[in-house]
């Protein structure tokens, strides 16, 4: 499945900041970051199980938000994009 994956984590607090250094790990072990808090994702059902649960625990639920918006079928593979070039292909290989 494609996902589209943005978050918004409260980084006013020496701890916020350790959260958002930590949900974007997260991220990039699932996907290509395409903005800064923006990550492009192409996984398994299964995967986005394990990727949910994980943020889940890390995020504060009363400060931070992580939105997931599926995706048409390789709707990753039609993206209108203007400007600096897209570092990588969603479905290349994801190297960490």
């Amino acid at each position: 499945m494609d996902l589209l994956v943005t978050y918004d984590v409260d980084t006013t607090t020496p701890e916020g900041r350790a959260r958002l250094r930590r949900v974007a790990k997260i991220c990039e072990a699932y996907g290509h970051r395409v903005q800064k808090s923006v990550f492009e994702i192409v996984l398994r059902e299964t995967d986005k199980l394990h990727l949910v649960a994980r943020l889940n625990s890390t995020i504060d639920q009363k400060l931070d938000s992580v939105r997931l918006y599926r995706l048409p079928h390789r709707a990753l593979d039609d993206v209108e994009h203007l400007g600096k070039a897209r570092d990588t292909e969603p479905r290349g290989p994801l190297v960490i």
